[in-house]
């Protein structure tokens, strides 16, 4: 017998308390209500009462891995209180020490023992273990204490997530099997009714290679969401759809446009929010960044499915609000200065574009000589976000293929181009803008929280920073001006 615990993981999201719509911004610097980074990756959340959790690993400039699990609360999935660590290293453990791997963390309610249970990928720094860990609590936020760290019915186990059916209440596990040619394949598997063990498997995504599986569930269907194997860089997003988790699963899909790796994001799990007037799906993705890992960001958007179609889309949003309790959301407008708007400073041009606002492109920004200036920027007076639409061609590839490989040229990835961005003149306040690579003729974009004057006279100019690799910035097809959250 599966009953419905008062909370419900991932999928299963049921509001009550009244919440207004916030934005949420994907790829921005989010930060908590001390100001710091909201530092949970590849996690999950989940809904306690009237309270959503946000579980990650932690990781910082001097532990990149091993770092533990932290924990964040919110009530409307924009604005996070930090509760530090969940599941905190321990020196010496065999499992859980700093220099082990602790990875995709998940947490679900355990009704029959009446404990939080906590999974992750559980490893050694050379991935020869390929566990699972569990560790439990008896309250939501911890502290975790650890229990086992096993191999699941005998297999391996990469990468991990959780699901649980919002029809029935039970939980599952999906996770891939390693990189050896016995392996790469992906597991989904049942949990026990305690939520302690797994049971028996359900499917197995026979040799596709592919990892970072999550699960999201429509009223008549399943669509698992899966990433290639190309370490810490994006790429193209996957998806497959079933009637039921036993199968049959259909083909795979790419679920976001063409050529922009999933916007430069790998699936980490996903969210429903079951509101009052409907039911809203969101990715939640996490955009890795190699050369700092503790800068990585997360790619949060609403997925648009029709289940008549058997589709799961992905599309592109600078900032959308959401209503957790009503489950509504709308993609916010601004304002779009382009080429007419903006000058050239130093060895800055303009440059035809055809895919590019205007069909210019402002390219050759380089350090401080060599600029791009945006002028007549409308402003409200109070913290905006600005949103810089580029195109940053540092990709030697942009493929696919397992690992990345270097120019052939004898060149590394360089995985992200930093500009500098100052407002109205005010160099003693530069902020920075990291522009990861895209594919050539491929528009992204990244944003930055910017404080503009009110009146139509502010200014920004956009110029390069050190990479770790050279001063470029990224070449700039247009920027957005969004209105302050009211």
């Amino acid at each position: 017998m599966f009953g419905f615990p008062s909370i419900f993981l991932l999928q299963c999201l049921l509001l009550s308390a009244t919440a207004q719509a916030k934005y949420i911004v994907p790829g921005a610097r989010w930060r908590d209500t001390e100001g710091n980074l909201v530092n949970a990756h590849a996690g999950n959340v989940v809904l306690d009462k009237d309270t959503f959790w946000l579980f990650g690993e932690y990781k910082t400039e001097r532990r990149q891995e091993g770092g533990g699990v932290a924990v964040y609360s919110s009530k409307d999935l924009a604005t996070w209180q930090s509760h530090g660590l969940a599941l905190e290293p321990v020196e010496g453990h065999p499992y859980i020490s700093p220099n082990m791997i602790i990875q995709r963390p998940k947490v679900v309610y355990s009704e029959p023992t009446g404990q939080y249970h906590m999974w992750w990928h559980a490893d050694d720094s050379k991935y020869s273990l390929l566990l699972q860990g569990l560790a439990s609590a008896e309250n939501i936020e911890g502290p975790y204490k650890f229990l086992n760290a096993t191999a699941p019915l005998g297999n391996w186990s990469q990468d991990f997530c959780l699901f649980t059916d919002w029809k029935d209440g039970r939980s599952y596990a999906l996770y891939s099997n390693g990189d050896s040619k016995e392996g790469r394949d992906v597991y989904l598997t049942a949990y026990n009714d305690e939520v302690s063990a797994l049971d028996s498997v359900m499917h197995r995504f026979d040799k596709y290679d592919l990892e970072a599986p999550s699960i999201v569930q429509t009223e008549h269907s399943y669509y698992a969401l899966m990433s290639h194997k190309t370490g810490y860089r994006p790429n193209n997003v996957v998806a497959f759809r079933a009637d039921k988790l036993s199968g049959p699963w259909s083909q795979p899909w790419i679920v976001a446009a063409p050529n922009t790796r999933a916007y430069n994001s790998q699936s980490g799990s996903t969210l429903r929010i079951n509101g009052s007037k409907q039911t809203t799906y969101l990715y939640l993705g996490d955009q890795w960044d190699s050369n700092s890992l503790w800068e990585s960001r997360y790619i949060w958007l609403p997925m648009t499915i029709d289940d008549e179609r058997k589709m799961l889309s992905l599309d592109w949003y600078d900032v959308f609000d959401l209503n957790v309790e009503t489950g509504e959301w709308s993609a916010v407008e601004g304002q779009t200065y382009g080429q007419a708007n903006a000058t050239t400073n130093g060895g800055a041009f303009k440059q035809e574009a055809n895919f590019a606002n205007e069909g210019t492109s402002l390219t050759g920004i380089y350090g401080n000589d060599s600029t791009v200036t945006f002028h007549g920027i409308e402003g409200a007076g109070s913290p905006q976000w600005v949103s810089f639409h580029y195109q940053n061609t540092d990709d030697m590839g942009f493929g696919d293929q397992p690992g990345g490989s270097p120019d052939r040229i004898g060149g590394a990835w360089q995985l992200r181009r930093i500009s500098s961005v100052v407002v109205n003149g005010d160099t003693k306040n530069v902020e920075t803008l990291y522009q990861r690579d895209t594919h050539k003729g491929i528009i992204l974009s990244t944003p930055l929280q910017l404080n503009l004057e009110k009146g139509s006279q502010n200014t920004i100019t956009v110029g390069g920073l050190f990479s770790g690799f050279d001063y470029k910035g990224a070449d700039l097809s247009h920027i957005v001006v969004y209105p302050p959250e009211e």
